[in-house]
C-alpha cells in the first residue's frame, strides 16, 4: 500500500487539448497574476496556429494538470507568454520539465530566439530561466501590476535556442 503523503508525483508532459482550458485557466489564476485569463481567453490563445502550449500532468490520470507553458511564436522568434506550475506542487522542478520539453518543440517550429517577461522579484521564476540558458536582456519599469495593486519591474530575458 502506498501511502499518499509519501507518494512521488509522476509526471508526463503533453501537448495542450482544447479541453483543458478550464484547467489551465485555474492554474493561471493560482499563478498569482494581478489579471489571470478565462477559460475562454485560454481556448482562444490555443486555437491560434502560432502558440504553443504545453501542460504537466500526472502520467497516469492526464486531465490532472500540475502546470503548463503557453508561447507565440513569429518567424524565427517566439515568447513565453505564461507558465504556471500548481501552488502545491511548486519546488518539485515542474517548471523546468515544462521548459525542457517546450523549447525543442519552439525549435523545431524554427524559433531561434525565445524571450520572456518576469517579475524582477520572482527569485524563482529567474533562477528557473537562469538555470535553463536565460540572460537578462531589459528592464521595465513598473511594468506589472501585483495583486495588492502596487507596481512591479519586469525583467526581459532571452534565450538563444541555437545554443541548446
Amino acid at each position: 500500500m502506498r501511502w499518499p503523503f509519501f507518494s512521488k508525483l509522476e509526471i508526463a508532459i503533453r501537448s495542450a487539448k482544447a479541453t483543458d482550458s478550464d484547467k489551465i485557466a485555474e492554474l493561471h489564476r493560482e499563478g498569482g497574476f494581478f489579471a489571470s485569463w478565462s477559460a475562454q481567453e485560454i481556448e482562444s490563445l490555443m486555437a491560434d496556429r502560432a502558440v504553443v502550449t504545453d501542460t504537466a500532468c500526472d502520467s497516469r490520470k492526464s486531465d490532472q494538470l500540475y502546470g503548463f507553458v503557453m508561447s507565440r511564436c513569429a518567424a524565427d522568434e517566439a515568447e513565453i507568454l505564461t507558465i504556471a506550475v500548481q501552488s502545491k506542487t511548486r519546488g518539485k522542478g515542474i517548471g523546468r520539465r515544462l521548459l525542457e520539453a517546450h523549447l525543442p518543440k519552439l525549435a523545431q517550429k524554427g524559433v531561434k530566439i525565445l524571450y520572456l517577461e518576469v517579475e524582477e522579484d520572482n527569485r524563482p521564476a529567474r533562477v528557473l530561466y537562469e538555470r535553463i540558458g536565460f540572460a537578462t536582456a531589459g528592464l521595465r519599469k513598473a511594468y506589472y501590476r501585483k495583486p495588492d495593486g502596487s507596481l512591479a519591474n519586469a525583467l526581459i530575458m532571452k534565450l538563444d535556442l541555437d545554443r541548446l
